[in-house]
């Protein structure tokens, strides 16, 4: 079954995205590979992932009379934005819900959203 995972968190001053402390060794990785090995190790099938750009680089959308209405940065007034997010194929929810509890923004205090995505 494939799961969207969503990434929420605080942006950093720069934009990026803070992450947990690297293990020896591992410093010039990015953060996210540890995760992705042990996920592979496990069976989950990585699809697709990326990290956004910054909240303020976002251009809000919505249709009135056939009009496009535009507004600039996130609509939602929060410290929590969504940061990034990967799609993951695995055999269940509690499955999922390991890989979201092992993704570094869950380890360095964010939150996971885990969502099935609908069959086609």
């Amino acid at each position: 079954m494939r799961y969207m995972l969503m990434m929420f968190g605080e942006e950093s001053a720069d934009g990026g995205v803070p992450g947990p402390a690297q293990p020896p060794g591992e410093e010039n990785e990015p953060c996210w590979l540890p995760w992705a090995r042990e996920m592979q190790a496990r069976g989950v099938i990585l699809s697709d992932g990326a990290q956004l750009q910054p909240s303020g680089t976002a251009t809000m959308v919505r249709s009135e009379a056939d009009e496009a209405m535009l507004s600039d940065g996130p609509f939602a007034e929060t410290k929590e934005q969504i940061l990034g997010y990967n799609v993951i194929e695995c055999a269940d929810l509690d499955e999922a819900i390991y890989a979201a509890s092992r993704h570094p923004v869950a380890l360095s205090g964010g939150v996971v959203e885990v969502r099935p995505i609908r069959a086609s």
